[in-house]
């Protein structure tokens, strides 16, 4: 955390708690109040930010909190309304289809870490695309490899292992996944570098396999992934965030090169 923002935390404590001193008795509703105010400053200060030891570490925002710069819609030069910047998040509205779709990074990628946090709405379906290739292909997943987000809980439909939350999607089942539920934040880590990828999810990994090897290529030969030729396959690529038709919001979007 930068020291400005440190300050101003520290500050924002000291005066709630001054206010209390100046209450006399304790109220235990005031409390929960207090420490409800507490973390709400420590939210607003924290969001989309890098700490010294972040950027000392290579790591970069891909969401500034504020603005879409740096992202577009697949295969489009802008995004449309489909995707907002709403109280320092990144969020898909849901529409799907022509009005939203999926975005992508404006660069491209080899060998990266990413890491960020999410939360879906009730029901809800989306995902991470990594080594996603624009051009002549008809959607970010006819190339890219997908950490998938949804509502395992809530979701409509009985689901497959490999459709749960932090599976790479129709390919590999995630393991001893925890997630948490519909409305609050989940935190997804993932590293690729060269031919090996890890998923995380909530600091736990769940997702270990190796690109283009003879277990990876049995799989899209008998899997899903057999009509397109492409799949998996490039070196580098896009980031792409998913929109499946139901809202979900991104924050803390922060990566850094291998």
């Amino acid at each position: 955390m930068r020291k400005s923002n440190i300050f101003y935390v520290l500050g924002a404590i000291i005066l709630i708690f001054m206010l209390v001193d100046c209450g006399g008795k304790k109220d235990n509703r005031k409390n929960d109040q207090i420490d409800l105010e507490i973390q709400v400053v420590q939210d607003e200060v924290l969001m989309n930010t890098l700490t010294e030891n972040e950027v000392q570490g290579g790591w970069k925002l891909l969401f500034d909190g504020n603005t879409t710069n740096g992202w577009h819609k697949f295969n489009k030069d802008t995004i449309d309304e489909g995707w907002i910047v709403e109280n320092g998040c990144l969020v898909a509205l849901g529409k799907g289809g022509d009005i939203g779709g999926d975005i992508v990074t404006d660069e491209e990628f080899d060998n990266f870490e990413i890491k960020m946090e999410w939360k879906i709405s009730a029901g809800g379906n989306s995902g991470i695309l990594y080594r996603v290739l624009e051009g002549d292909y008809p959607a970010v997943y006819a190339t890219g490899p997908e950490y998938q987000l949804i509502d395992d809980i809530g979701f409509p439909q009985k689901l497959e292992e490999w459709q749960t939350t932090g599976a790479n999607y129709a390919m590999h089942p995630p393991k001893n996944a925890k997630i948490k539920p519909v409305g609050e934040w989940n935190s997804s880590r993932i590293l690729v570098n060269d031919a090996h990828v890890e998923h995380w999810l909530n600091g736990e990994k769940v997702v270990e396999y190796e690109l283009w090897s003879d277990e990876w290529k049995e799989e899209v030969k008998n899997g899903k992934w057999s009509e397109y030729p492409e799949y998996g396959l490039a070196p580098a690529g896009h980031i792409s965030l998913q929109d499946h038709g139901s809202k979900i919001w991104f924050r803390n979007i922060k990566i850094r090169e291998l």
